[in-house]
């Protein structure tokens, strides 16, 4: 049996945040309630199968987001994958959901960073201030507020 380290760990951010999971959850499922604090979704549905894009732009670059979603265990856990149109690479972003009282622990996990391109806006470090910003700050004060 391998039991040696992966050379690539995926990246993980938690965070807790005071409110019920059940707001939470309708955070980050309801397209009307994503778009106020994640990316502009023409739809979205918290489906097994469910395909969706966006695009996002960095200095100029426009990045199009191909997003299948893989799994979904309701108030608990949603996952979908993540690619970039025209660059090679697969990934998969995981929210998970832990209630703890009236508060809720969310766990984001995102793996797959290393089968990106070697470019800045692919590397773990650009992967990490974005996933910060959005679920250690943004997030946090939609579902706080």
């Amino acid at each position: 049996m391998d039991t040696t380290k992966p050379k690539y760990e995926a990246f993980v951010i938690e965070r807790i945040y005071d409110a019920p999971v059940e707001k939470v959850w309708q955070a980050i499922t309801d397209n009307a309630k994503m778009k106020q604090w994640y990316f502009q979704l023409e739809d979205f549905k918290a489906e097994v199968g469910f395909a969706f894009e966006f695009t996002a732009e960095n200095e100029g670059i426009k990045y199009v987001h191909e997003c299948v979603v893989t799994a979904v265990e309701s108030g608990r856990k949603l996952a979908y994958s993540w690619r970039y149109k025209d660059y090679p690479g697969d990934s998969i972003v995981t929210f998970e959901l832990f209630p703890e009282g009236d508060k809720t622990k969310i766990r984001l996990t995102h793996e797959g960073l290393e089968s990106f391109p070697d470019l800045r806006d692919f590397k773990r470090e650009s992967f990490a201030a974005g996933w910060n910003e959005f679920i250690g700050k943004i997030l946090k004060e939609f579902v706080e507020e």
